[in-house]
């Protein structure tokens, strides 16, 4: 059997490795293994693969490996089909960047130009953006993309399918010929293979991930919608309400194995951690004592976790989603050994939803939501469980010999009290977390992802973002020829601090504005059919973003 390969073993940088290790992964995926060899050898690239299987990392580490740090031309491009992408993509290669001078920069719609292209006359080594605004910075002659070396094409089927053919070739054509250039593609239809034909030199190399559509039909699949903040109260929650009698926590990183370990074991908790950074022979008894039953839970990695098999494990706890699809199913896989039925739970934020989506499609199954546990759900969990306790005590003779103390108590105490008393006891002993409010919903009106949800304090319906904004819509957009700071001075009309407002989001028809929650109602009510450009304005907040 082939060993699997480190990072170390595939000729990048000592920096771009550190940051790696920082970023906590272990080992390559399959796409990085095969991808990164071959741009660091100097060779232009098409790579087939899914969404969600590490392709940034398979381009950003060597691109940032080895381009020439400094001067005044960038050095790299990256197109992506949305801004959202874009941004991803961006954050992504800022943190394997972490030990070197890079500087990166995303542009794309919806953002102001001027404060883009006075970045880049600053100097940039790395563009990530989408086809529109980068052709409308190269017809500005701020962007010069004829010193490049490399120019990377993020999901190019979803490129083409969005009709960006011919700003793509467009962009091509400004590019310096002797770059080295990537295509990263889902699929592989002719309009592709066309492309790469043409711009990618005949010594191209073609890197195909298969795609694995396999899953665990004795496993039931659900998620929790969390906050990210209350992303280990959720687990505790899900834990009292549960109990199960053995469940493999999984965590992305080996600082994350850590966290939950630490923060688990100081609350009671029966639990010890695998990761890479542990001994073969602390992994192996870690694990053996969790065979054994000596323990009831095991966070680990995914790389620590291959080839665990324990038939008794009934929940796979996923409290970070796993880099790829494959991984999804080898975890959950964990769990419904021998027959027998297992549970799978999987905590996502909102930032994480396209992901667990793109999971379902990939497995083809269906991961169903579920409520986070409210206090009444576990104290309604755990009376059930102690009511069985008692029956089984019942049905044998252990019991008796505490009889003649229990006749004692009887004579100063009701034995309602007594019972009840004891049986508090016993609650306050198996609780693990020292919850305050009922319910930690991200939704409160129990919508799924993507629905409204009650602002606390205020009359309006809205959708809070992951930094606590609300998102509002404005009937008006690029076609009535406004702009940001129009559309502030708007806002300015209830006397908004310039603090309460987050991204502006401009559309050819209308636009979208977060704000704090707090300046809704004032907004609403002084800035509603006002006018920007002469034109009166319809402001609401929306439903969907």
């Amino acid at each position: 059997m082939e060993e699997n390969k480190k990072f170390c073993d595939l000729g990048l940088s000592k920096n771009v490795l550190k940051a790696i290790d920082d970023m906590g992964f272990e080992e390559p995926s399959k796409i990085q293994e095969q991808v990164i060899p071959v741009l660091l050898s100097g060779v232009d690239c098409i790579g087939q693969a899914q969404t969600g299987t590490g392709k940034t990392l398979a381009f950003g580490a060597p691109v940032i490996s080895e381009i020439e740090k400094g001067g005044s031309h960038v050095k790299c491009i990256v197109l992506a089909p949305t801004r959202e992408l874009a941004v991803q993509v961006n954050d992504e290669l800022v943190r394997i960047a972490k030990y070197e001078k890079i500087r990166i920069l995303p542009i794309y719609g919806g953002q102001p130009i001027d404060r883009q292209i006075k970045t880049l006359k600053r100097g940039v080594d790395i563009v990530v953006g989408t086809p529109g605004r980068v052709i409308d910075l190269i017809n500005r002659r701020v962007l010069d993309l004829s010193a490049i070396e490399f120019l990377i094409l993020d999901e190019a089927d979803e490129m083409l399918n969005m009709g960006f053919i011919d700003d793509i070739e467009e962009i091509l054509k400004h590019a310096n010929e002797d770059r080295q250039t990537l295509f990263f593609s889902a699929t592989m239809p002719p309009a592709i293979r066309k492309l790469a034909s043409k711009y990618l030199k005949e010594n191209s190399k073609q890197v195909t991930v298969e795609r694995k559509s396999i899953t665990v039909s004795t496993v039931k699949q659900y998620y929790y919608e969390v906050k990210k903040k209350d992303r280990f109260e959720t687990l505790c929650r899900v834990l009292d309400v549960d109990e199960p009698t053995a469940a493999i926590i999984f965590c992305k990183t080996k600082r994350g194995v850590d966290e939950v370990v630490e923060s688990m074991q100081s609350r009671g908790y029966s639990v010890e951690g695998m990761h890479g950074d542990m001994t073969q022979s602390h992994r192996m008894n870690t694990l053996r004592k969790f065979k054994e039953g000596n323990l009831d839970y095991l966070v680990a990695t995914d790389v620590a976790a291959r080839g665990i098999d324990v038939e008794t494990v009934t929940h796979v706890i996923n409290y970070d989603l796993p880099q790829d699809s494959e991984s999804y199913v080898h975890r959950i896989g964990r769990t419904g050994r021998a027959g027998r039925e297992g549970v799978a739970y999987t905590l996502v934020t909102a930032r994480e939803y396209m992901a667990l989506k793109q999971i379902e499609r990939t497995t083809k199954c269906k991961v169903k939501r579920k409520e986070i546990p409210t206090i009444d759900d576990i104290f309604e969990a755990k009376y059930k469980n102690m009511i069985e306790r008692v029956n089984e005590a019942l049905a044998g003779e252990d019991y008796k010999k505490f009889v003649p103390m229990v006749q004692e108590l009887d004579e100063e105490y009701n034995m309602v009290d007594v019972a009840a008393a004891l049986m508090s006891i016993i609650y306050n002993k198996e609780i693990s977390f020292d919850y305050v409010e009922d319910s930690i919903a991200v939704n409160e009106d129990k919508e799924s992802f993507g629905r409204g949800r009650r602002d606390r304090g205020s009359r309006n319906r809205g959708k809070y973002n992951d930094e606590g904004k609300v998102r509002l819509f404005l009937s008006i957009g690029k076609m009535d020829k406004v702009n940001p700071k129009q559309i502030l001075i708007y806002l300015n009309e209830a006397k908004v601090n310039k603090n309460d407002i987050g991204n502006i989001d401009l559309y050819d028809k209308f636009s979208f504005v977060d704000v704090e929650p707090t300046v809704v109602d004032g907004i609403l009510k002084k800035c509603y059919g006002k006018k920007i450009n002469g034109r009166k304005v319809r402001v609401e907040v929306a439903n969907r973003k």
